[in-house]
Parts: C-alpha cells; sequence; structure tokens
C-alpha cells in the first residue's frame, strides 16, 4: 500500500501547490498593479488624481474600457490576453509617468489610438502587459494662417476632418477614409487616403512632432533630431516611444469636389474596366483617386464578380466626365453617374454613402464598441495583370469564396518622391496597392479558421502578379501572417523577416534608429523594429516568472510520480 499511498500525497502536493501558485500569480498582479499606481503617483501631480485614470482588472470599469476600442472582434473573446492594467492618461505628463513606471515593474507596453491595428498588437500581448489608451489626449488645434494644425494621437480622423472644415472650406489633409482610425496609429505608419494621388501620404504632409522617449522625455522635431522624426513618420511610433502629436501641413481642396461609384459585373465587360483600370488609374491627371472594390457576388442565381470604382475627383464632373471619356471609355461614366458636394461631405461619402448631405457632426462619432470578425493582408503590383491573368484570378476568387480584393492606385505624387524620403518604401514603379479584405459575423474557431484559410489562399494565388524580392506589405495593413517577434525576444533575423517587406531597404536604416534611441528595447510588439543584434540587453519581463515557476515545478513533480509509481 506504500506506493498508492506515496502516489495520493503527491497529488495533494500537486494540487496545494498549484493553488498557492496560481493564488500568488493573482497576488503578483495586484501586487505590481500597487507598486505600479505608488510610482505613477509619485510622477504626476497628486490634484491630477491619477489613480482614477488606471484600470487595474478588477476595477468595475476595466472590461468597457478595454473594449470600447477593440475594432477586431476576433480579439474581443474569452480566451485573448488581457492586459493587467489599462493607463487613459488625459496629461502629457502621465504618460511619461507610465512610461518610466512600466519600465519599473518590467512589464511590456502596448500603446492604443483608435484600436484599428488589423491584428490587435495595440492591446493583446502573450507577455504580461499593460496597455497606454491615449483616446482622451485628442486635442486640435488648427491655424488657417498658416497652413496647420496640431493633433493629438487620440483624436480620430473623422474629428480632424471636422475641425479643418470648421476653420476653413477650402482646406483639407490627405489621410485614411475610415473615420474612426486613431491619427498616432494612421500617421505613424504613414497614412494615406483618396487624395494620395494629388498631395502623397499622409506623412508626407507632416512638419513636426511630439514624442515620449524611453527615458519619459518629451521632445519634438528639433530635440528628437531628424533620425527619429524620420523613422516615426511611417516606421510606427510604438517601436520608438510615445506619439503625443503631430504638426501636419494642411493641403487646398477646391469648393467642389465629385465622386461617383460605378459597378460592372463580368457579364457587363467586368474584365475589360478591370484591365483598362490598371493602364489608366496610375496615370491619370493627379486630381483623380479612383479605387477599385472587386467582389464575388451572385448574380440570377449565378457567381460573378462585381468589380466597383469609387472616386474623389478635385473638380466638377464636366471635366471629369470629359477627362474619362477620352481616357476610360471602357467604363462609360456619364454625368448622372457623378455627385459634385464639397470637400467635407465628399469625406462623409466615402465613409457611408447615404451619409452624402447630413451634417459633418457625423464625424465626430467614435462608435465605441463597434467590431467586426475581419483579416486584411496586402500586396504590390507593378506591372498590369494580363486579361488572362484576370480571368484565372476571377475562378480563384470564385472558389476561395468572399474574400475580396481593394486595387489603391498609386503614381502622380508617389512616383515623385524618392524610396528613402521617410520609411515608406513603396513609391515609384508600383501601379496599385492591394488589400485583401474578408469580414465575417459567426464568432467560434471553426468560421475563424474557414475565413482566414480564404484570405490565405487568395493571397497565395496572387503570388505571380505581384512583388518580389521581398514580396512587399503595408505596415498599417498589419498581418502577422508575413513574421513575427516571439515573446521575450529581439531578434534582428526574425524582426528581418517582417521588416523589409513593410520598409524594403528602409529596415536598415530603421534598425539604427531603434538601437540608438531604444537600446534596452522597451517599446516591443510582435512586429517592432529590432536593435542591431551585437546590442546586448534584457528584453524580458519580469511578470512572467512566477507562471514559469509553476511550470518548472510541475514538470518536478511528474517526474517524481513517474517514479514513485515504478
Amino acid at each position: 500500500m506504500a506506493k498508492p499511498t506515496l502516489l495520493a500525497v503527491l497529488v495533494i502536493l500537486i494540487f496545494n501547490i498549484t493553488s498557492s501558485s496560481f493564488s500568488a500569480a493573482a497576488d503578483g498582479d495586484d501586487s505590481v498593479y500597487e507598486s505600479f499606481l505608488q510610482c505613477l503617483e509619485s510622477n504626476t501631480n497628486p490634484q491630477d488624481e491619477i489613480s482614477k485614470l488606471v484600470y487595474s482588472q478588477s476595477s468595475t470599469s476595466y472590461t468597457s474600457v478595454l473594449r470600447a476600442y477593440i475594432r477586431n472582434a476576433r480579439y474581443n473573446t474569452s480566451a485573448t490576453p488581457k492586459p493587467v492594467v489599462i493607463v487613459t492618461p488625459t496629461q502629457i505628463s502621465h504618460v511619461q509617468a507610465t512610461v518610466i513606471c512600466t519600465k519599473k515593474v518590467g512589464y511590456q507596453l502596448k500603446i492604443r489610438s483608435g484600436g484599428h491595428d488589423y491584428d490587435g498588437i495595440s492591446y493583446v500581448s502573450d507577455m504580461p502587459f499593460f496597455v497606454l489608451d491615449m483616446f482622451n489626449l485628442r486635442s486640435i488645434e488648427v491655424n488657417v494662417n498658416d497652413e496647420s494644425a496640431t493633433v493629438q494621437a487620440g483624436a480620430t480622423l473623422g474629428e480632424l476632418y471636422y475641425k479643418i472644415w470648421e476653420s476653413s472650406k477650402v482646406h483639407g489633409f490627405p489621410a485614411g477614409v475610415c473615420p474612426t482610425v486613431g491619427v498616432g496609429g494612421h500617421l505613424s505608419g504613414a497614412g494615406y487616403g483618396n487624395m494620395l494621388r494629388k498631395y502623397g501620404l499622409s506623412v508626407d504632409n507632416v512638419v513636426d512632432a511630439e514624442i515620449v522617449d524611453v527615458n519619459g522625455k518629451l521632445l519634438d522635431r528639433k530635440a528628437m533630431g531628424e533620425d527619429l522624426f524620420w523613422a516615426i513618420r511611417g516606421g510606427g511610433g510604438g517601436s520608438f516611444g510615445v506619439i503625443i502629436s503631430y504638426k501636419i501641413k494642411l493641403v487646398s481642396v477646391p469648393e467642389t469636389v465629385t465622386v461617383f461609384r460605378v459597378e460592372r459585373t463580368l457579364e457587363q465587360n467586368a474584365t475589360d474596366v478591370v484591365y483598362k483600370w490598371q493602364l489608366v488609374a496610375p496615370q491619370t491627371s493627379n486630381d483623380l483617386f479612383m479605387r477599385m472594390l472587386l467582389q464575388p457576388v451572385t448574380r440570377n442565381g449565378n457567381q460573378t464578380i462585381r468589380a466597383s470604382i469609387v472616386t474623389l475627383y478635385l473638380g466638377n464632373s464636366d471635366s471629369l466626365v470629359a477627362l474619362l471619356g477620352k481616357e476610360f471609355p471602357e467604363l462609360g461614366l456619364k454625368k448622372e453617374d457623378c455627385n459634385e458636394t464639397s470637400w467635407i461631405q465628399s469625406v462623409m461619402w466615402w465613409d457611408e454613402s447615404q451619409n452624402l448631405g447630413k451634417s459633418p457632426d457625423v464625424l465626430l462619432d467614435r462608435n465605441p464598441n463597434d467590431a467586426n470578425f475581419l483579416k486584411r493582408k496586402s500586396d504590390y503590383v507593378q506591372n498590369p495583370i494580363s486579361k488572362d491573368g484576370l480571368e484565372w484570378l476571377w475562378k480563384k476568387m470564385i472558389e476561395v469564396g468572399k474574400t475580396g480584393l481593394v486595387f489603391n492606385p498609386y503614381g502622380g505624387r508617389m512616383n515623385e518622391i524618392p524610396a528613402s524620403e521617410t520609411p515608406f518604401p513603396h513609391r515609384a514603379g508600383n501601379l496599385f496597392k492591394v488589400q485583401y479584405s474578408v469580414n465575417w459575423e459567426e464568432a467560434g474557431s471553426e468560421a475563424d479558421k474557414n475565413f482566414m484559410t480564404q484570405i490565405r489562399r487568395l493571397h497565395s494565388y496572387m503570388t505571380p502578379f505581384v512583388s518580389k524580392n521581398p514580396r512587399s506589405s503595408y505596415l498599417n495593413y498589419r498581418d502577422l501572417d508575413i513574421g513575427v517577434m516571439e515573446a521575450g525576444k529581439d531578434s534582428f533575423e526574425q524582426g528581418s523577416v517582417y521588416g523589409y517587406k513593410y520598409f524594403n531597404d528602409n529596415f536598415d536604416r530603421l534598425v539604427k534608429v531603434k538601437t540608438a534611441v531604444d537600446p534596452e528595447n522597451f517599446f516591443r510588439n510582435e512586429q517592432s523594429i529590432p536593435t542591431l543584434p551585437n546590442v546586448e540587453h534584457d528584453s524580458g519581463v519580469t511578470g512572467g516568472s512566477t507562471s514559469r515557476s509553476i511550470s518548472s515545478m510541475l514538470i518536478l513533480i511528474v517526474i517524481l510520480i513517474y517514479f514513485a509509481c515504478l
């Protein structure tokens, strides 16, 4: 009876150890929270009542604060790793203190502005982490006299557009078409919109910035130096510090602009339209941006492809119809297809066409807790896809299922700016960028697997048509499929896998800047810029030590049980 007795004792011992260990881990989170809060209070003004801006997992408002800016429902499940603490600063000093104190307790810091990071890395991690949520830092100051605006990272694009419109009816800013996107992530990842061909990327129109560095110091362009200022205009701010604000250059827009949406199926000469679009859209007037959406649909019981061309033209409809009648007769554009409107109304139309004519106040709606299940990927096309290639692609898209393609034309101003001007390298030589897009409503692992498989298959089928060596991608269409930095590591080799795809030859300069400004790799995420490989530092976190100790103890006990039962 000795062996069963020994076995029973060991089982009881395991239960007691695991219970006490997991209790200690929970107590550890509470202890970390208390230490972190004490540090924050000692590094901020008492009257700020910083404790009201910090949420632990036991806080009653924790879940609502976390979920408000989760924009991908794939990362809003019970199994999704959650931050130990969420900090919602209202002052720059709160950001500075958060950096200092997060370093002190040894946790990872994720930075979230609008939550639109497609693969959720601004609010999810496999390591113990805090979230610094910037939504309270959203001030916008517009100066029409010098045609500039200063906008904080937590503001949305919709709020920025609204503020510009309040001050001037003949100014705009070239950024994205989704109003709820946060300025901080959008601009630090390059940012683009439907005035790309006229004015370039969002970051091509940034003239200054403020960032809190790894030491908690607030730096403007002069203080940070040109290398860091270069890096945070397209290299991803989360690798280098916490972006507080950008100073942007406003651009001129006419009092009247024109928008239209025209759709064609395969039965309505869509193949000819798509082929010709590739030749016209990147070469036409810089005032014209024609996005094309390709989607498998069912018409009259038959599966087909629908090509939708969605346009912004910085001019009136008469000149647009004349231009496309000459350059793009296959489209058959008529004046009645067009809507003449103001620039601010065009912003709302692009967001939702039924917004045309409504008050611009709709741009101030942040739509919190608005999330679909989704996945995005990207590519660049440098040579037109032949009609035979398109017809083959249509079959594959119908075979795959729901995933659609979005073609965004380049050319114009993008051809004029050197690839090394900002970290974003995809300039001259690219006809258009491809976005792969799939949304779904069904929760659960089966639906997730199904739609993730669909989009990956279509991405694979596109291989013959897109850029090579590297097969380039766009940072703001975050895609963890193309490479990931393992948790707790800072591997130059791993970082190079995705780094060269996002940044091409600019990756090497980004690594040098990162090594200079954050040599210990405090600011890190699953696709952050690594440091140079010969720099020694500890990028681990203390918060994981308890679980590793538990695992080691359990392994030892299992071995003892094995030998006891022999």
